[in-house]
Parts: structure tokens; C-alpha cells; sequence
């Protein structure tokens, strides 16, 4: 079950699924996977999402941008060598997170991360986030640039 919400950042609230029958809060409504929300994932976009911390197993939420390669939902950050993002490490110890869409639609989905290593499968998907990002360093991005692949609950991609 997705929601969203109208108002604040409740991180508690976003880092743990909806019981059947839990009252709604202020503010908040039940979306379903509705023709606005599948819009709004095939476009991309500025969203936060909350992770699980690896060591602390407390929700950490970070505002960050997803693509939409082939139908296929990703997130991806710029290249930094320097060490591993937080999200990213929190994401390889426990792939289920909250995905927050934000902006003029709000809701909260749960999902599932797959961190992508093979280096064939990142230049692939990379070369056309640095095409959005109007970026020409696709071997840099390749090399040190984070990607997970994003699986949406109840979202039915077709593939």
C-alpha cells in the first residue's frame, strides 16, 4: 500500500510499511498505483529516499534523482573515488526502502534496490544519465558513480 503525504518529513513514519487497517494520520491519504503515480515514475525526477542505516538500523532520508532508462526505474549520483555514499552502503546491507515522490504528487512506495556492479551493465545504463546531465565523462561515471536499479511494489513494468 503506498501514501502520501500533504505536508512535513516524517522519517519515522516513511522508514516502516502501513499496517491493513492503521488509521490514516494529518494530512496523509492512500494513493494506489494510479495513472498519476505511474506518470509521474516514468518521467525521472528530484526525490528523497529513505534507507536503513547499516549500522544503526535507524531510516536515513536523502534527497537525490531517478532516471527512467528503457522503462526500467534508476538512481545514480555523480562520480566521487574518494569512498562509497552512505545510501549506497545502506542500500548493499538492506535493498528495501522508501521511494518519496515529491513535488506537485507526494506519495511514499515501497521498493527494492539492486546495486549494479557489472561494468557493462553500468556504461549502458550510465551513458544516458550523462546524457541528461549533459555530462561527457561517461568512463568516469562508469568507474565511481553509484547505480541502483529501483523495483516499485505493486508496480507492474511490463517488462
Amino acid at each position: 500500500m503506498q501514501t502520501s503525504r500533504e505536508n512535513g518529513n516524517d522519517e519515522a513514519f516513511a522508514s516502516r510499511s502501513r499496517a491493513v487497517g492503521t488509521p490514516l494520520r494529518p494530512n496523509e491519504r492512500v494513493v494506489s498505483m494510479d495513472d498519476s503515480v505511474s506518470r509521474a515514475l516514468q518521467q525521472g525526477g528530484v526525490i528523497d529516499i529513505t534507507t536503513t542505516g547499516r549500522k544503526t538500523g535507524q531510516p536515513r532520508r536523502i534527497e537525490i534523482v531517478f532516471h527512467v532508462v528503457d522503462g526500467r526505474i534508476y538512481i545514480s549520483g555523480m562520480p566521487k573515488a574518494a569512498r562509497p555514499r552512505s545510501w549506497l552502503v545502506n542500500l548493499d546491507a538492506n535493498p528495501r526502502f522508501i521511494f518519496h515522490l515529491k513535488g506537485d504528487l507526494t506519495a511514499d512506495l515501497p521498493a527494492t534496490a539492486r546495486v549494479i556492479t557489472d561494468e557493462a551493465e553500468r556504461r549502458g545504463i550510465l551513458i544516458h544519465v550523462a546524457r541528461a546531465w549533459d555530462r561527457t565523462d561517461v568512463e568516469t561515471m562508469v568507474a565511481h558513480s553509484p547505480l541502483v536499479e529501483v523495483t516499485i511494489d505493486g508496480l507492474d513494468t511490463g517488462a
